[in-house]
């Protein structure tokens, strides 16, 4: 049947808000659309109001302390490694124990993401948040106190699991609680908090870089944020869509209505019996079916299977492009190639990730998820290009590796730089940003599976990237190590290219229409399409009713 066709039969929507039609006809049609692959128009009516409370800015910007964590854990040890010295036994660390702490972070960060997801379904998004916290503060406390390499490496193991659960359920809880057409930037706006947590932490490394044990004041600070969020969390509400799937209507309508504080009363009222017929269908499923059904379901469901190869897929891009070890080791690097002041040309690498990451908050729900990777990833392929060329013709004379101690040209130094800084931009504008919108990807009944797949899929390339950076290096020679990066980065530009759907403007019931038949790259566009011509009839008819 046709869209226009189709649109005729439902229920007029000024009717629908007044009251004035039986509704429960009408939102059975909001779950058989969503069944059948269609927009709703009654779903389009019920987004309504879209500009965005103070509650919802001081909700996202308490949730985002999570993501300051995160980068912050992430960062502080690139400054750390290189001032530890000999406080931890060995007068020097090797590159094994380096490895070893940096990646004990990340096996810890896999681990916490993998229970996060289906913790949260479980207990509720919000306390897995202050679960996350009480860990950071645990393995902020045990770094800084700690006297041997191995108590070194059980502290950022806990740090790690902190970060996992808090990079898996933040954007997932921020997800839940925009509004659809904000969505994309409010997860970016966790982003970007990680990407300031990283600039402080380069920023305290900086300024501890001379101070004897100045390290362990860099990552104990770590405690901090952490505490005030835990704080923070007693005030933030739990997750409406949660609420409704226990059976909590009054508790999710008081959310709303804080939500959406410029809508009529009324519009409210349809708003969560919109979200309640959407929600009713994932509480089915998840009434008459096992954890493990639903599990499998991510393998042998067609739609979810295509999620889960889409949101898995973006992750693993994320790591694989190489951007991480440029976070843990690029104090190292700089060091090598005799820049006087590591620590602090790395917080120019930090910084320019955190300005890019602001371009991508700007743009990503106007431009779309997925142009912003087409346009953006291949400037990541560039940058990399360029740096396995400069490191090529820069060590030359050492036979293609860095020496510490060497004097290295001035220029292909600076050429370094540069490049980094053009992969850096490109990765924080596109790839630092979007992969963590796949929550969006994932229908309720399996959205925390899908988000803990989705998010050990990143630590696991984290892991793999993290723990072998120093001896792909040693083994292959810097030109070839970046030039390897280069390479991941192409082919996951094609995978943009033939996979990703454009989520942006569709909301999270309806993103799930897209991976009906094969990846949706068309169907995305064609349902982003109807529903903007429903929303041009709706203003239309409001005009002509005033």
């Amino acid at each position: 049947m046709a869209n226009d066709e189709k649109t005729e039969g439902f229920r007029d929507s000024k009717n629908i808000i007044d009251g004035s039609v039986n509704d429960t006809n009408s939102l059975n049609d909001v779950i058989r659309d969503i069944d059948s692959g269609e927009i709703n128009e009654l779903a389009v009516v019920a987004e309504g109001e879209e500009r965005t409370t103070w509650f919802v800015w001081v909700l996202v910007m308490c949730s985002t302390i999570s993501g300051l964590l995160f980068g912050y854990d992430t960062g502080v040890i690139s400054g750390a490694l290189i001032t530890i010295g000999s406080d931890l036994g060995p007068e020097v660390l090797s590159n094994g124990q380096k490895e070893l702490i940096t990646s004990a972070t990340t096996l810890g960060a896999l681990l916490g993401g993998l229970v996060a997801g289906v913790l949260s379904d479980w207990t509720g998004r919000r306390p897995v948040l202050g679960i996350a916290d009480i860990i950071f503060i645990g393995g902020a406390l045990g770094q800084a106190v700690c006297h041997d390499v191995w108590s070194m490496i059980g502290g950022r193991f806990l740090i790690g699991v902190g970060v996992g659960l808090a990079a898996c359920i933040a954007p997932l809880y921020i997800q839940e609680l925009s509004p659809t057409r904000q969505r994309g930037r409010m997860v970016v706006l966790n982003v970007v908090m990680i990407t300031l947590g990283q600039v402080i932490a380069y920023g305290i490394g900086a300024g501890f870089f001379h101070v004897h044990g100045g390290w362990r004041w860099m990552v104990g600070l770590g405690a901090v944020p952490a505490g005030i969020q835990i704080v923070l969390l007693f005030f933030l509400p739990e997750s409406p869509r949660i609420l409704l799937r226990r059976g909590d209507k009054a508790g999710a309508h008081a959310i709303m209505t804080k939500i959406y504080a410029f809508a009529k009363p009324e519009e409210v009222d349809l708003k969560v019996k919109v979200l309640q017929a959407a929600v009713q269908r994932s509480v089915e499923i998840t009434q008459t079916t096992t954890f493990i059904q639903r599990f499998k379901s991510m393998i042998f469901d067609p739609v979810n299977r295509r999620a889960l190869i889409v949101g898995c897929g973006m992750q693993a891009f994320q790591q694989l492009c190489g951007f991480n070890t440029l976070m843990y080791y690029s104090a190292t690097l700089f060091k090598e190639i005799g820049f006087d002041q590591p620590t602090a040309v790395g917080l120019i690498i930090s910084g320019t990730n955190f300005i890019f990451t602001l371009v991508a908050l700007k743009w990503i729900d106007i431009i779309g998820r997925r142009r912003i990777m087409i346009c953006s990833a291949p400037g990541m392929v560039v940058g990399l290009t360029l740096a396995s060329i400069s490191f090529f013709y820069m060590t030359k004379k050492t036979g293609g590796d860095l020496v510490n101690g060497t004097e290295y040209s001035t220029a292909w130094s600076a050429i370094v730089l540069l490049s980094m800084i053009v992969f850096v931009a490109s990765y924080a504008t596109g790839l630092g940003n979007v992969p963590w919108q796949q929550g969006e990807l994932f229908g309720l009944e399996v959205r925390g599976i899908g988000t803990s797949l989705a998010t050990a899929t990143n630590w696991a390339g984290n892991l793999l990237i993290g723990s072998t950076y120093l001896s792909l290096m040693a083994a292959i020679t810097p030109a070839g190590a970046f030039g390897f990066y280069a390479g991941l980065c192409l082919l996951g530009w094609l995978f943009v290219l033939a996979c990703f759907p454009e989520t942006a403007g569709l909301s999270l019931e309806e993103v799930k229409m897209v991976f009906r038949n094969g990846f949706g790259i068309k169907e995305s566009q064609r349902l982003r399409r109807v529903k903007q011509e429903i929303r041009i009839r709706e203003k239309e008819k409001r005009g002509q009713d005033v």
